[in-house]
């Protein structure tokens, strides 16, 4: 079987492609009588605006335009969810395709597919049409694995979260247990800082005595694309797309408007098996009987160089879910929730709900299992939902850490209703945040109580943004769209108002004689004197971060060992000497690195996009723009999570900010945005980086919502393969 023909091999289901894309003469005019229908609206910044008759018209439209802005990371997205990475990137994806494999087996979401509503077949057919032909009309693309899409592939990627479930499964644990391979696993990068920002107000605090809505995605850069999808039968929304996705994951309508953020209720367990091995095969104990173990023979096709090779696993599951790795000699299963079509119907209907009721009303499908949502209307609603899918369980056991799967009281005991997880409605005093920290401050006074809920309803504690977000929000009122964004991007640094009182202390603290009081002086005055504001210009920020980012670093492995943020433990455990080390080395790196420590922070925190890869290259030689905001760990809420890849020696940025969204509802909504570089990934189109400037600078350009304002600033108007 040759690499081209050959896609996915599981369970003795076999799925060959031809070596090129096509489609049948009667499949060609049917997609082409589809897309005489639709009309895409490229406005003067490139975002699309689709327009159909149909919702699944809509579709059809919206992912075209997709492939036309970035072919690449459409098909990407389904190269890691159908667990076919390694195809394209060989033998380093083998594991990424085991863990994906767990899940993604073809023909079981064919079978989904089949037993799908028809609303639903019709929606994921005209999204498999629309990509297919595109390809059709674009026979200078090469796709690296997927030649074809077919419609239950849609049921692969159904939330749009930047990190599914499954990327709690580590990749080295999961390569231990099952086994070495070739795979010449590349070393895990340590994660770059997380975080999202959702803002909701009240009526009562806003201007215009309407609500609002900030949303503010920390995510990687490029990850998501923008567009508008409009049709008869009742879709109007416009928000942030994943790549390869047929609705808005985040984003409104003319009537309400949702911000997802992460770290909400605890939706995923692990439990410990008890293995017996026995002549007739292997089982496990659950309760006083013995439970065969399933084993599913899982084969990864792989690059390796022109040719084919494969990589054949025995993968076990119990009823718990799949085993990722041994704990002495025990076993570890996985349980997360797995329910790819009502995934996908929450979704989609989501983003055609009118008021409060209707959207409480697709919570209600229970299947959002990774986001909190931050949640605003046209009838001066705002509202807080604290995760969504939280199964019940006996609260005598702690499923912060893995249970004892053998008993049969820790197994999961249904589902929390929505009215039962962590809610907010209208609090008194007129505003809602959520930065991915815990829910008991989303309201200040006003919010949620922690001693009204079981332990595993949240699963993060309180951060520096978090209390950022409160300190500007408590007491406004007021607002507009303009200070709302304002508050968005305040540039207080709250996380060192945490940190360096102790450094301090620890500096007032040494003797008269060691030499550090003299070394340290100048840094130490640099960073009294601060107030804690980040900016192009300055100077604190840059020795404060740098600082930091040591004083982190020498914490990681405690953090890790005690499954706590690596900021918290260095707050709390770091000696006076750990502290002043830190400062010590810090500044040395920087003079190594740029001649000073004393160098001003946008001099070396900066935005670059210099290529359409996937994974971003950068090069101190190029051009790149100075960012005045810092990381979400320093407390900052407009987000630049940045990385020094070598043989670069400035800081830049690889995740954060990315679309951001300010929405006023009322009569005519109306609303302002920005996203990171630009709407195309082909450095060639002119909307590869043209928002660059005003995304570094923080300044945003106006929706373009209705038909009107679209047409006043229309690029070009055309249909799919036209």
């Amino acid at each position: 079987m040759s690499f081209k023909s050959c896609f996915i091999i599981m369970l003795g289901f076999v799925l060959c492609l031809p070596a090129q894309a096509g489609v049948t003469g009667a499949e060609r005019t049917r997609m082409e009588a589809r897309a005489a229908k639709v009309d895409i609206l490229r406005d003067k910044w490139g975002i699309p605006h689709i327009y159909g008759p149909t919702d699944a018209d809509v579709v059809f439209g919206t992912v075209y335009a997709q492939a036309e802005d970035d072919f690449a990371r459409v098909e990407r997205n389904f190269m890691v969810n159908l667990g076919v990475l390694a195809q394209a990137e060989g033998p380093s994806a083998i594991y990424s395709d085991l863990r994906s494999r767990f899940y993604a087996d073809p023909k079981m979401l064919a079978q989904e597919f089949a037993k799908s509503p028809v609303w639903l077949k019709e929606l994921m057919v005209a999204w498999a049409d629309g990509l297919n032909f595109y390809l059709a009309t674009h026979p200078q693309v090469s796709p690296k694995v997927i030649r074809h899409f077919e419609p239950w592939m849609a049921l692969a990627f159904t939330e749009g979260s930047i990190g599914g479930d499954i990327e709690s499964i580590d990749l080295k644990d999961l390569e231990a247990f099952y086994g070495k391979t070739d795979s010449q696993m590349p070393k895990p990068k340590d994660p770059l800082p997380g975080g999202s920002n959702g803002f909701a107000i009240g009526p009562t605090n806003s201007a215009s005595g309407h609500a609002l809505l900030l949303i503010n995605p920390h995510t990687t850069h490029y990850f998501r694309a923008e567009a508008q999808m409009v049709s008869k039968t009742g879709l109007n929304v416009y928000g942030a797309i994943t790549w390869g996705q047929f609705f808005v994951y985040q984003g409104f309508n003319e009537h309400n408007g949702w911000m997802h953020t992460s770290d909400g209720g605890d939706a995923i367990d692990e439990f410990v098996e008890t293995i017996v091995k026995t002549d007739a095969g292997l089982f496990y104990k659950y309760g006083k009987d013995l439970r065969k173990v399933e084993a599913r023979e899982i084969l990864i096709p792989y690059r390796d160089g022109d040719q084919m090779n494969y990589a054949k696993f025995t993968a076990y599951f119990t009823h718990h879910g799949p085993i990722i790795r041994a704990n002495g000699d025990k076993w570890v299963a996985f349980k997360i929730l797995h329910s790819p079509v009502k995934a996908l119907t929450q979704s989609f209907l989501r983003t055609k709900t009118k008021n409060y009721d209707g959207f409480y009303k697709t919570q209600d499908l229970l299947t959002d299992t990774s986001n909190n949502t931050v949640y605003a209307d046209a009838d001066g609603t705002i509202a807080y939902f604290h995760g969504n899918f939280v199964p019940r369980r006996n609260p005598k056991f702690d499923f912060t850490k893995p249970v004892d799967g053998s008993d049969p009281a820790t197994d999961w005991l249904g589902t929390h209703k929505v009215a039962e997880t962590i809610l907010l409605k209208n609090p008194s005093n007129g505003w809602i945040q959520n930065t991915n920290n815990w829910p008991f401050s989303a309201a200040g006074s006003q919010s949620p109580k922690q001693s009204d809920y079981v332990r595993y309803m949240w699963t993060a504690g309180e951060n520096a943004r978090g209390l950022h977000a409160v300190q500007l929000l408590e007491g406004r009122s007021g607002l507009t769209l303009d200070s709302l964004i304002a508050a968005a991007y305040d540039s207080k640094l709250t996380g060192f108002d945490q940190l360096l009182p102790g450094l301090f202390a620890a500096y007032d603290a040494l003797g008269p004689n060691d030499p550090r009081r003299a070394a340290l002086a100048d840094q130490i005055a640099l960073l009294r004197n601060w107030d804690r504001r980040s900016s192009i210009e300055s100077k604190p920020t840059s020795l404060a971060v740098f600082w930091g980012r040591y004083l982190l670093d020498h914490k990681k492995a405690a953090a890790k060992a005690q499954d706590r943020p690596a900021f918290d433990v260095a707050l709390a455990e770091s000696s006076n000497d750990e502290r002043l080390d830190a400062l010590t080395n810090a500044s040395a790196r920087m003079v190594a690195d740029f001649g000073t420590w004393s160098i001003a922070w946008g001099e070396i925190n900066r935005f670059q996009r210099i290529s359409d890869d996937v994974a971003q290259k950068f090069d101190d030689t190029k051009p790149s723009l100075p960012v005045g905001f810092a990381s979400a760990q320093w407390g900052s809420l407009a987000a630049l999570e940045t990385q020094t890849p070598a043989p670069a020696k400035k800081l830049y940025g690889m995740r954060g900010n990315s679309f951001v969204a300010a929405i006023e509802f009322g009569p005519k909504l109306k609303a302002k945005a920005i996203m990171a570089g630009g709407q195309n990934g082909d450095p060639k189109s002119p909307h590869f980086q043209d928002q660059a400037e005003m995304y570094a600078s923080g300044k945003f350009r106006d929706v373009l919502f209705y038909p009107e304002d679209v047409k006043a600033n229309l690029e070009r108007q055309y249909h799919p393969g036209g």
